[in-house]
């Protein structure tokens, strides 16, 4: 059971054996192949029947010249997967569409666009993000068959930087504990989810974020898989939690409202896409 998390979109073991990262080889010399041209958050493709492709081949001829420096993510299936950021100015060509990558905006894209979308957008957040050393300030370079980058000057190396955030299911029997920001759609709600402090463990998290936003006690913790969340780079860690006692008390700086509904008459949740919709439809009404 907990290896099917793994398939999850956004997650690369969704891909499984066909893509291969660049950081095990080299680039090739020139670029062609699959081709992730994102802007804000959307993906360019290609629409087909009721589905979508990515640009292949050599860069859409009315983008030469319009995106940076691209990156080499590996290759799916022995073709080269290249991403570019898509300027805000730069034409969408004849017979493309930008397509959201956002699972809460409606996205179309299949499962394994979204996930090399996602792969494409977090690698060039960190590229866009770490162009100069942290330590002394001088330009970063790319360090040969790996994500990460090295400062010339000073020789400090570093690494994509992952955000763990943990994601709880708070379960009392035949209830579960569920929450809604105000900004979601009407009437939705999810798990507890937040980020983990420096010095804790996850579980540590998961305990002190149920508290801090819901204001009860949980007991016993069950993890239960894990998410790539690539806006901009988390990666969501899942448990189920049993309550142990409290009241609810909401925080109304990060929540609209919480309470508890009975496990079957659940609300409108979150979507496929996400680790908290896999949470709740294998687990709360165990």
């Amino acid at each position: 059971m907990l290896a099917l998390a793994a398939h999850l979109p956004f997650n690369r073991d969704c891909l499984g054996a066909a893509f291969v990262p660049a950081k095990h080889g080299p680039p090739p010399a020139e670029p062609g192949g699959w081709w992730l041209l994102v802007r804000d958050q959307q993906l360019l493709v290609i629409p087909e029947g009721e589905s979508f492709r990515l640009p292949t081949g050599p860069l859409p001829a009315p983008l030469a010249g319009r995106v940076a420096e691209p990156l080499c993510l590996g290759t799916l299936a022995g073709t080269p997967c290249w991403a570019a950021a898509l300027p805000a100015e730069a034409p969408v060509p004849p017979g493309y569409h930008l397509e959201t990558l956002v699972p809460m905006r409606g996205t179309r894209l299949p499962d394994d666009l979204l996930s090399l979308g996602g792969m494409a957008m977090q690698a060039l957040w960190w590229a866009a993000t770490s162009r100069y050393c942290p330590r002394c300030g001088a330009p970063t370079e790319r360090i040969p068959g790996e994500w990460g980058r090295r400062c010339p000057a000073c020789r400090y190396e570093h690494y994509p930087h992952l955000h763990p955030a943990v994601i709880v299911l708070v379960k009392d029997g035949d209830r579960v504990l569920l929450t809604r920001k105000r900004e979601w759609a009407p009437g939705r709600y999810s798990l507890v989810a937040g980020f983990v402090d420096n010095g804790e463990c996850l579980e540590g998290a998961a305990r002190r974020e149920v508290k801090e936003e819901v204001g009860v006690d949980v007991g016993e913790l069950q993890y239960v898989g894990s998410q790539n969340w690539p806006f901009p780079s988390q990666l969501m860690v899942g448990f189920v939690a049993t309550y142990a006692g409290g009241e609810v008390v909401i925080d109304h700086e990060e929540l609209e409202d919480a309470r508890w509904f009975p496990c079957d008459a659940l609300p409108p949740g979150p979507s496929r896409h996400s680790i908290a919709r896999f949470i709740l439809d294998r687990y709360a009404r165990r």
